[in-house]
């Protein structure tokens, strides 16, 4: 049974250590007048600067400080007090400061002596308990002396970054001379850190609980204009009308079967009778590649296909936008110069709608990044006027630029399955014998062991076939079907250095945390927002999150327990650089994610997740030699949250509490629980508010 420890945001409780700051009573009067001097100047009280450090990461760089966390801060300046109260107030924190050392060492020794006896088992968890209150309360007087050194709340952004997206700064890549594409793609190097809190457009809404929300949002909540909407694409015009306030994705019309009608015509080039059946091939996940706005992938949900939409980074009428407010599973990621950010051998099928890639470009390097990331009897799906050249016998560009399409696929062992009207259909090859029997010089070369990197971060398109020497080449008809796939076999887990015994214990975990999640957000979530204005009564399953991030998957057990419990999500598994890299087995588990350094942006658009869930992220970020503060972190977690989105941290307790005092200047409403079964560990929930713009 959890137990709330705390609720609001009135700081943190101090997790034990401190060091002498002060020893400016042994001074002379003119030490004290330099000494008041330099506290006007750093604008923090000396005897309670560990707390205010502990309370205040800075955003100078310049005046970073280790902290006993780890992470990078310094004190926030809130003004200095009168001269005249100086050697007043000199005196009462120097008796403050002595108090919390005394009663600290006391009670560590404490702890000590309690644990060393006969019956430290039994009373020591009561005097943790104990221990964790009387250092509350210590926190609470120091914080009555901070005065106007108080944790402040951030300020709104400006205007500018309401859609603002890190690492993509066009203006500034061209100022660089990024050419070519280049200049849209994730360059992080001057990305400047901003420390504000991101408003809603004027107007927004709450998005509609899901399944409603997949097929309308609100014209609002995105940057689109009706005249974008109408110079979209054939298909994408068919599935979007646009109202007053409202873009819908569906419609009554008996003629609204556009993409039901592509995807059946995709099954059936397969050999399939209709795309239900895609899950008895093998096929569980599919990357579109210049997904519009997800309505393929909207579609294919219902047939239990999880479909990741990449598109490029644009500054309005995105994709990536639109596809993660419908609910959808969504990142921003360019295929231009450098590799897609997926382990080799990723996804089951690869798909290609009039995607604005010219295949036949950089001598088929395009085509080969396609082939690395596509599984062992994978399908490639494309559809563009190129493929029906033969149509129109005027166009010989086209011919010429299909031919090489088509030979070069042939010399990557793709078998063409089916080609009607625009849409061709390959299938990669199984075996890897395929290309040793090629004739010599036919085709790109295997690639060496050191351009064959499993997991690529920002590499350089390559020139040679990927992924051909890994244990994971299992064809996709070889693999369970889904839902099956999710949980591995003996066989499957020694692929990745992984025992059953771990992977049944992390799996048992996790189906524990979920029903402990949900039982604490449930009545938080009604009892807080009973019901919002327009709304029906809501009916379980409770679908007020449909997208969820985890900042750290592991194996990706909490993404798996939700799925088991029924919960309508899908969830964007990270796996951080300075974690083990199991990102290969997350997405061999029918699952999607990405590698990322959470010291740089997210490639998402601000406001584009119902949840963000991190199990040990601080402690992991903290134990390495980090460049990016906790501020940093939470900055970049605030932007990515919906407002009235949820924020769930489970770390060690001086963490926690660090991070809960820094939730206050992030005005989120943040709850401290304890966890029976670890008295280690405590939870973090936040939420977010629902910010308006400030009048001007």
């Amino acid at each position: 049974m959890s137990r709330p420890l705390h609720r609001g945001s009135s700081g943190a409780r101090i997790s034990g250590g401190s060091q002498d700051l002060w020893d400016s009573q042994m001074k002379d009067r003119n030490e004290k007048e330099d000494l008041s001097k330099r506290d006007s100047s750093d604008q923090s009280y000396p005897p309670l600067k560990f707390a205010s450090q502990l309370l205040h990461p800075s955003n100078s760089p310049s005046k970073f400080t280790n902290l006993e966390n780890g992470y990078a801060s310094d004190p926030c300046s809130a003004g200095s007090p009168r001269k005249r109260h100086h050697l007043i107030m000199l005196a009462l924190r120097s008796s403050l400061f002595l108090i919390v050392i005394l009663a600290v060492t006391g009670s560590l020794w404490w702890t000590i002596s309690i644990s060393t006896s006969s019956r430290g088992h039994i009373i020591n968890q009561h005097f943790r308990d104990l221990h964790a209150r009387v250092l509350s309360d210590l926190w609470d007087i120091g914080e009555l002396s901070l005065g106007p050194t108080k944790s402040r709340e951030l300020e709104t952004c400006p205007d500018e970054f309401e859609n603002y997206v890190p690492c993509y700064n066009i203006s500034e890549n061209v100022a660089l001379s990024y050419s070519d594409g280049n200049e849209f793609e994730r360059h992080c190097g001057q990305s400047v850190k901003q420390h504000c809190l991101v408003v809603p457009p004027t107007n927004y809404k709450i998005p509609l609980r899901w399944p409603t929300g997949k097929d309308i949002i609100w014209v609002a909540n995105v940057k689109i204009t009706a005249q974008q909407v109408l110079s979209s694409g054939s298909l994408t015009k068919r599935m979007m009308m646009l109202e007053e306030e409202q873009i819908s994705f569906r419609s009554a019309s008996l003629m609204f079967d556009g993409v039901e009608d592509y995807a059946q015509q995709i099954a059936k080039m397969i050999g399939l009778s209709n795309e239900y059946e895609l899950t008895k091939a093998g096929v569980r996940t599919i990357l579109d590649i210049g997904c519009g706005y997800g309505s393929f992938g909207a579609h294919l949900f219902s047939k239990q296909l999880l479909t990741m939409c990449i598109a490029n980074y644009e500054t309005s009428g995105s994709q990536v936008q639109l596809t993660l407010e419908r609910g959808l599973p969504a990142m921003i990621s360019s295929l231009n110069s450098t590799q897609l950010p997926y382990p080799y051998l990723s996804f089951d099928m690869l798909h290609c709608l009039r995607c604005g890639i010219d295949w036949d470009q950089k001598d088929g390097k395009y085509l080969l990044e396609a082939d690395r990331v596509l599984k062992p009897g994978g399908y490639f799906v494309w559809t563009s006027p190129i493929t029906y050249a033969h149509g129109n016998s005027r166009n010989k560009v086209y011919k010429k630029r299909w031919k090489f399409i088509h030979d070069f696929a042939e010399s990557l062992c793709w078998e063409l399955l089916s080609q009607q009207d625009e849409t061709v259909v390959w299938k990669k090859t199984s075996k890897t014998s395929c290309y040793s029997s090629r004739n010599p010089g036919l085709g790109p070369p295997i690639c060496s062991k050191a351009q064959d990197v499993e997991s690529p971060s920002h590499r350089p398109l390559q020139g040679c076939i990927g992924g051909t020497r890994s244990k994971r080449w299992i064809p996709i008809e070889g693999k369970t079907t889904w839902p099956s796939r999710a949980n591995l076999n003996v066989t499957e887990l020694k692929l990745y250095g992984l025992h059953p015994e771990d992977f049944a214990e992390d799996t048992d975990n996790w189906r524990a945390a979920v029903r402990e999640y949900w039982s604490l957000l449930s009545p938080l979530i009604f009892s807080d927002h009973p019901k919002r204005p327009g709304d029906e009564d809501p009916s379980p399953p409770y679908n007020m999150v449909r997208n969820v991030l985890d900042m750290n998957a592991h194996f990706g057990g909490f993404n798996s327990a939700l799925l088991e419990a029924g919960k309508f999500v899908w969830v964007m598994n990270v796996v951080p650089t300075g974690a083990p890299n199991y990102l290969p087995m997350i997405l061999d588990r029918g699952l999607v994610g990405v590698r990322h350094d959470w010291c740089e942006g997210f490639p998402t658009y601000p406001r584009t997740y119902d949840m963000v869930h991190a199990s040990g992220l601080l402690s992991l970020e903290n134990s390495q030699n980090r460049r990016c503060s906790m501020l940093d972190l939470f900055a970049e977690i605030d932007r990515i949250l919906r407002p009235e989105g949820w924020a769930i941290f489970r770390d060690k307790t001086s963490l926690i509490e660090s991070a809960r005092a820094l939730s206050t200047r992030f005005k989120w409403d943040a709850r401290v629980i304890g966890i029976e079964s670890n008295t280690d560990e405590r939870l973090l929930i936040c939420q977010k508010p629902f910010l308006k713009k400030p009048s001007s």
